[in-house]
């Protein structure tokens, strides 16, 4: 049966790990030094126009069971010159043999994060990996998404760069620092296009359920994606559901990452 849980905001978990982690041209970043063996990978897909750096905090929090692998799509901080992929589908499969190629990710198991249109990107990878490279995948967490098989409406896809970015920020509800800044949101712009417009002409094309268990997160004063919408999750998944809301907005995850750090490290803590 499918739960619904709803958190209180708490505090949160003081960092214990390294503090200066140095960007690689990996496809994500890794932590320096040695990682535990009894703990499960995280590929974190950022948001549209985010890149691998979100999620580097991330990884000083202290977690039992879970590796934050920040996953570094094109056009932006290291790959700023790679040109953005076209479409979700091109996107997957890209990166899944670099994802693949790396030691910790080989024989799996693997966890899947992803927010807004990250959700969408590990939502397909989770299918990749697990359906065409026989790689297990613990646990899919998508946040701030309606489910793959409903298609986005385009209210961003083509508009002039001023509506554009005011679409952007009434649908976010967040406002980030470097579109204040003309010379860096020049370098933004176009990446910012490119994922907008791949996030809204998406739609899954799968029939089969995901073969693996999907935890549906948003926040609970989100305004861009409903309860209801947030619950369409449920039916792409054979092996369990459940719905959590956490304080915040659409873009709770910039104000209070402990809760949601603390529920996915919960839910992995099965497979360390």
């Amino acid at each position: 049966m499918a739960q619904s849980v709803r958190l209180a905001r708490t505090a949160g978990t003081p960092p214990h790990l390294p503090a200066n982690i140095p960007p690689t041209d990996s496809l994500y970043r890794r932590l320096t030094g040695a990682v535990p063996t009894m703990t499960v990978p995280l590929l974190c897909f950022p948001f549209a126009g985010a890149g691998a750096s979100f999620f580097t905090p991330w990884q000083r929090y202290d977690l039992k069971a879970t590796r934050v692998h920040p996953v570094q799509l094109p056009g932006r901080e290291r790959r700023l010159d790679d040109p953005p992929y076209p479409d979700v589908f091109t996107a997957v499969e890209s990166m899944a043999d670099e994802l693949i190629a790396e030691a910790d990710l080989s024989s799996g198991p693997v966890a899947l994060f992803g927010h807004s249109f990250g959700a969408v990107l590990a939502y397909e990878m989770a299918r990749h990996l697990s359906e065409k490279k026989g790689i297990p995948v613990a646990h899919l967490f998508v946040s701030g998404s309606a489910g793959p098989r409903t298609r986005r409406e385009a209210g961003a896809t083509g508009l002039p760069d001023d509506e554009f970015l005011a679409r952007v920020r009434e649908f976010a509800g967040y406002d980030h620092p470097t579109m204040q800044d003309p010379e860096l949101l020049e370098l933004l712009l176009p990446t910012l296009r490119a994922d907008v417009e791949t996030h809204e002409a998406y739609v899954s094309t799968a029939d089969d359920p995901l073969d693996a268990p999907i935890t549906s997160l948003r926040g609970l004063d989100d305004e861009l994606v409903s309860t209801e919408q947030a619950r369409q999750w449920e039916t792409v998944t054979r092996s369990g559901f459940r719905l959590d809301e956490l304080p915040g907005g659409h873009m709770y995850l910039t104000e209070y990452p402990g809760p949601l750090l603390k529920l996915v490290d919960d839910e992995l803590k099965a497979w360390a």
